[in-house]
């Protein structure tokens, strides 16, 4: 499956990690605040984007 995620520099995903937790801080669970985030970044992205391969193949590996 592909996905087009933002190309964040090194910066961004500092700021992107510090702004995940302050939203735990006020009680939202990792997974909220992860989501949440992700989905600010990817409202106020403007940059380039890098296409991404997520692939399970070790996934139907382990079932043989």
């Amino acid at each position: 499956m592909f996905i087009g995620l933002p190309a964040l520099s090194h910066e961004q995903q500092q700021q992107a990690v510090e702004r995940i937790q302050e939203l735990m801080t006020g009680g939202l669970s990792s997974g909220e605040a992860i989501a949440q985030v992700a989905q600010e970044i990817r409202q106020n992205h403007k940059g380039e984007q890098i296409r991404a391969l997520f692939d399970d193949e070790d996934d139907e590996n382990e079932e043989e």
